[in-house]
This record gives C-alpha cells, structure tokens and sequence, in this order.
C-alpha cells in the first residue's frame, strides 16, 4: 500500500512500483496449501541439533494463508489501477485519478490466484508460463501492445469475452484445465493457439463473434477451427461443422 500511495502521487514512478510488485507476484508460491508437516519434538531437537528439519521441514497452512492474503492484494492493487473511469463493475476505484496509463505487465512464471483483470487495459502483458489457480477473468480487457499467454497454465474457466488484443496474442502451449471464453473477442494482430492443450474435454474452447481484423494470415487456430469470411471485410472464427459455440 505505501508502494502505491507512492506511485499514486508521483505519476513517473507508477512503472516503477508495477515492476516491483510484479517481481514479487513471480516469486515462486505453490498454488496450494502443502501438507501440514509435523514440527520438531523438543527431544528431538536435543537428539539432533542443527538437523535440516529444524529449519525446513514444518511449513504451516496458515503461513501458506498469509502470504495468500498478501498476493491477492497485490493483485488487487494491479487490477484497480488498470481499469479505465467508468468502468470496474461499479467499483469506486475505476475513476479518472487512479486509472494508470500505459502499464506492462510482467507477470512470466506467476502463480496468481482468482487473477481478476476485467475491463483493464494494460500496455504489453507478458503471462508466458504462468499458473493461474482457480478461475482467470479477462473480460473487456484491452492489450495495447502484445499479449503472451504461451506456456500459460489455467485451471480453472478462462474468460476473454471481448476483450481487444491491438498486438499479437500468444496462447501457444497453454493448458486449459476449463472451458476458454473468447466469445466477441477482436484480434488485431496474429493470433497463435499452436500445441494449446484443452483437458475438460477436445475443443472445450468458444470462439464465437471473434472479429479477426489482421489481414495476415499468421494465425494458428485450436484444432477444429478455422477463419471464415464474415462478409464485412472481416474473418470470424468458426468449427469446422459450420457453429460457434462449444
């Protein structure tokens, strides 16, 4: 919160302070509460002074709990200054003097939890390897620049309805453990979904009203989806039975 109060009053450190906790929320977390393991007697601790359990083996879930605590706001701080005014589902936070411009993400090999980021608009969003636990939310959300998605892991619903990728968009390699939302998503640059991995099921991915407006023809697609003209000047994406829904 200091780190933002910072930012918030001295607009040319707000990258600055972004990067930092960025470079916080890629320290490695495990995505779940380990296994309470059992602390030391006091007997054993006599029986084996300076033993390596005394200091590594007794991990408890409520410090887990804690630095959860932690990392969600951390998020919270990213998401509510993205959000351009007016928007932020009705929250307080989404107004003129607290939106930041401009940002870039850095959040390669993050584990980020319930990652909320609807209706932001960020610059380049670098999510390359992620974790994202529980349910990922990107709707509305606008990419400036380029948005990496590759290697990503979701494993929860992915959601992108409508959000505007102005860059290149990279899902290649990703695993999604639950149903992708890209329905009325518009891609503005090449779109790359090769070697995506869909675990619910083959396809468990919707892509309808997608609105692809790159005149290249540098996209990779999930397989059993294919461009078709949309007769506007456009592509849409369709299955390749002719639907658009799962």
């Amino acid at each position: 919160y200091a780190l933002e109060r910072l930012a918030q009053d001295n607009p040319d450190q707000r990258q600055t302070m972004v990067d930092v906790i960025c470079a916080y929320l890629r320290m490695p977390f495990p995505a779940q509460a380990p296994g309470r393991t059992a602390a030391p007697s006091e007997r054993e601790r006599r029986r084996r002074p300076g033993g390596p359990s005394q200091a590594t083996s007794y991990v408890a879930d409520d410090e887990w709990e804690q630095e959860k605590q932690v990392r969600l706001t951390a998020q919270r701080v990213l998401a509510n200054h993205v959000r351009r005014p007016g928007k932020g589902q009705g929250q307080a936070d989404a107004s003129p003097e607290r939106f930041w411009d401009n940002l870039r993400l850095d959040l390669t090999d993050a584990t980020l939890i319930d990652f909320n980021l609807t209706d932001g608009t960020v610059a380049d969003a670098l999510f390359g390897g992620a974790t994202f636990s529980g349910d990922a939310r990107f709707d509305r959300a606008t990419f400036s620049g380029d948005a990496r998605f590759d290697r990503a892991t979701f494993s929860g619903v992915a959601r992108f309805d409508k959000a505007t990728f102005n860059g290149d968009a990279w899902f290649d390699g990703a695993t999604f453990s639950g149903v992708a939302w890209f329905d009325g998503a518009t891609f503005n640059g090449d779109v790359e979904f090769g070697g995506a991995t869909f675990e619910r099921r083959s396809n468990s991915i919707s892509l309808a009203g997608v609105l692809i407006r790159s005149s290249d023809n540098n996209h990779v697609w999930p397989e059993g989806w294919q461009p078709q003209d949309n007769g506007t000047g456009g592509l849409t994406v369709v299955r390749a039975n002719g639907t658009t829904s799962l």
